[in-house]
């Protein structure tokens, strides 16, 4: 199965950025190397159990995105990296080319995997008609919005729309149906997590049958329930709240950064991504495929369904 490489993009598009300090580039080009090796050694992962392949995966997880966040942003003598991480993604698209590779090996290993993407994807999110009777429009006038979803588990369809049966001048459409969705945060405030309520319900109003989920690093807001919500559930990764806001308001001069860099490293050391978070995700993924229609002599003799 052929993964996506958004980390890897994101690497080239900041390498490419003319913003770039000339002094940062180096640091870059030794990130694209580390990126190389660490895509490797995912890929050679095997193990005797879910549980250990798990571990080792997140284990290599846990040591590129130290070398990134540390030695490739935080240790610049320029500004540039630290303080425009929010427009480089250059942190967050480590986990959106993470999950695609734990995904794949620890669920659709055994699996016919023939039509199904995995990973960023733009999914289906609903479909209208802008014609009328006095104003017809080829396929009925046939528009399909999309959602960028940061993962998904999807698959293909191809739709054809005519006024004629026999779909003379018809309009041909093709989207991706996401049946597993999540979006991925670096830190989850209350305004990230209102936006994620309102796309998990568009997501499932649009596939009834899909699942949504908010992965996030650290926390950054007091929790909420997601019963009354379309959110399947909230996991926190590294099962902490965000580095406080006296001590990150330091960071964004290079004095700042270089005064609190043991702070900062060993906060990351002592926080890191936690298996446990992503085995309970891909438990929810392997139950999906498990599911199957109830048939009536098993749902009479148990007496529900």
């Amino acid at each position: 199965m052929k993964l996506p490489t958004p980390h890897l993009e994101k690497l080239q598009a900041t390498l490419a950025n003319e913003k770039l300090p000339p002094e940062d580039a180096p640091a870059i080009e030794a990130a694209m190397v580390g990126y190389r090796d660490w895509v490797q050694k995912l890929r050679n992962v095997k193990g005797a159990s879910i549980e250990a392949i798990v571990n080792k995966m997140v284990a290599l997880l846990n040591e590129y995105r130290l070398f990134l966040d540390v030695e490739v942003i935080f240790d610049r003598e320029a500004d540039f990296l630290y303080r425009q991480k929010g427009q480089t993604k250059l942190d967050n698209s480590v986990l959106e080319e993470f999950l695609p590779h734990l995904v794949a090996n620890c669920v659709m290993q055994t699996r016919h995997t023939t039509g199904i993407s995995i990973g960023p994807n733009t999914t289906f999110s609903s479909i209208y008609f802008a014609s009328s009777l006095d104003a017809p429009a080829k396929g009925g006038g046939i528009t399909v919005r999309t959602k960028d979803q940061d993962f998904a588990i999807g698959k293909a369809l191809y739709i054809k729309a005519s006024h004629d049966k026999d779909f003379k001048n018809a309009t041909n459409k093709a989207f991706y149906l996401g049946y597993v969705c999540a979006e991925c945060k670096t830190n989850l405030d209350k305004t990230m997590f209102q936006e994620a309520v309102a796309t998990a319900h568009d997501t499932k109003a649009a596939v009834t049958g899909s699942k949504y989920y908010l992965l996030c690093e650290w926390l950054d807001m007091v929790p909420q329930s997601t019963a009354p919500t379309d959110i399947d559930e909230v996991i926190i990764l590294r099962k902490q709240k965000r580095l406080s806001s006296n001590i990150r308001a330091n960071f964004g001069t290079h004095a700042g950064r270089k005064a609190g860099r043991e702070k900062f490293l060993e906060f990351l050391q002592e926080n890191p991504f936690n298996p446990e978070m992503f085995l309970r995700f891909l438990n929810h993924i392997t139950a999906l495929f498990g599911a199957e229609e109830p048939e009536e002599t098993n749902v009479l003799k148990q007496g529900y369904f």
